[in-house]
């Protein structure tokens, strides 16, 4: 099947012509719902207009992830958008599910999680990170990371209250704090020269207020790719200490570090006290659909978290939660095997993005590869700048399936002509996705 730029000007012009509301932006501070814009627009789906959708979720519609994979499967793309592998973990792993299936362990765990996985993942924590923590106080286990850091903002913030977070912002994020009643309050990173995000540290201090109760770090960053180096964090860790601010950390990529140092922002002096760390099962053991994820940290901020917690899922994933326990204790040669396969393909997508014309920044972790779609524009005119309208053209232009990231920013203008590709694929997928792209644009 071809897939040239030319014989797919329909589906273009198609995109070019309809109008994509999105995540809202701000007409005034309290503007719309809390914290977030009414005005401009950065979902590529329509915002919720039942009448009986709370005002807390009335501007939040089907999520990207859900809207591209099903233009996937419409138009049998190769979905590089959803960030989910195509193949299975460690076999070692998915035995210890039916082995704890078969055993019994099918009813309600504890509420804070089974003990062996508790106790695995603060095993796991000092063996990479030197945290100490007490398993039966200090870990939590949750239902992946997203209901973590929903509970961590039910639990810990009061409505009104300011969350500091870094955008683009993973889209659960702006409705976590949401439902929570509470204002996000966004700090933009942004390429620079080296394609590597950064922000502004006079953005940051900006948005740290009186009202701000707490600040969201997600490192290695989705989806820029960033992994925040010592410098950035020790100013993080500063002005949290110094503002008597919580700090809520999602390293769900800790182990996918390409570049740099993966350090926990509860490392840093005056942070142990004030910082909950999530992590999850889903990304390192490619296990997403079990939904086993933990929060980490001192017992007076899990207890919040866990009060949330039990009437979202209460418990969850009772088999998993022991098979997740067999991985977490794998030997450091899964570790670095995971991390090493995921180097080459990064390497391997990044060389077909390059060939076929994108601007690619830098990827320092995770498994996500953002480019500029402006040279791809610039020599294909009638193909549009938009990187909604791209990514909606993209699968019928090149048959294949990416994400805008312009959809995580309150104001879309800053994430305007950046799409992200997902390579935690497997290389035969990339190369025909490569391929596809090479073959469409270059």
């Amino acid at each position: 099947m071809g897939w040239a730029v030319a014989d797919r000007r329909g589906p273009v012009a198609a995109a070019q012509e309809q109008s994509y509301p999105v995540r809202s932006g701000r007409t005034s501070p309290d503007a719309g719902r809390p914290g977030r814009d009414v005005t401009s627009a950065s979902r590529v789906d329509a915002v919720t207009t039942s009448p009986h959708v709370s005002a807390k979720l009335a501007s939040f519609g089907t999520t990207v992830f859900a809207q591209m994979s099903a233009l996937a499967a419409q138009t049998g793309a190769i979905n590089l958008g959803q960030g989910f592998p195509d193949t299975d973990g460690p076999t070692e792993v998915s035995d210890a599910a039916v082995e704890a299936i078969r055993a019994g362990h099918n009813q309600y765990p504890p509420l804070p999680g089974v003990p062996a996985l508790r106790a695995a993942v603060a095993e796991h924590q000092a063996r990479f990170w030197g945290q100490t923590l007490d398993p039966d106080t200090e870990v939590l286990i949750t239902a992946g990371a997203t209901e973590a850091l929903t509970a961590a903002m039910l639990g810990l913030c009061d409505t009104g209250a300011e969350v500091v977070a870094f955008e683009p912002t993973y889209d659960s994020y702006a409705a976590a704090v949401a439902m929570a009643g509470a204002k996000l309050r966004p700090v933009v990173l942004r390429p620079e020269s080296d394609g590597v995000f950064r922000f502004d540290e006079a953005d940051l201090r900006a948005a740290i207020r009186p009202s701000t109760r707490l600040l969201l770090l997600n490192t290695p960053h989705n989806p820029t790719g960033k992994v925040f180096d010592d410098a950035e964090l020790a100013l993080i860790a500063e002005l949290c200490v110094t503002n008597d601010v919580i700090a809520v950390t999602d390293e769900v990529y800790e182990h996918l570090v390409f570049d740099g140092t993966h350090r926990q922002l509860a490392s840093f002096p005056g942070m142990a006290e004030r910082t909950v760390t999530i992590s999850s099962a889903g990304k390192t053991f490619s296990f997403t659909g079990w939904k086993v994820g933990w929060a980490c940290g001192p017992s007076e901020l899990l207890r919040p978290i866990m009060t949330a917690k039990q009437f979202m899922t209460f418990v969850n994933a009772a088999p998993f939660q022991h098979a997740i326990a067999v991985g977490l204790a794998l030997g450091d040669d899964f570790y670095s095997n995971y991390t090493a396969s995921h180097l080459g393909k990064r390497d391997l997508l990044g060389a077909y993005l390059r060939a076929a014309g994108f601007r690619e920044h830098a990827v320092q972790g995770t498994y996500f590869s953002t480019v500029d779609i402006r040279p791809i524009v610039e020599r294909h005119p009638h193909l549009p700048g938009d990187g909604v309208a791209f990514c909606l053209a993209l699968p019928e232009v090149a048959g294949v399936v990416a994400v805008p990231t312009q959809v995580f920013h309150d104001d879309p203008r800053h994430g305007t002509g950046i799409i992200r590709f997902c390579f935690a694929k497997t290389d035969d997928t990339l190369t025909s996705a490569g391929e596809r792209l090479v073959e469409a644009f270059a």
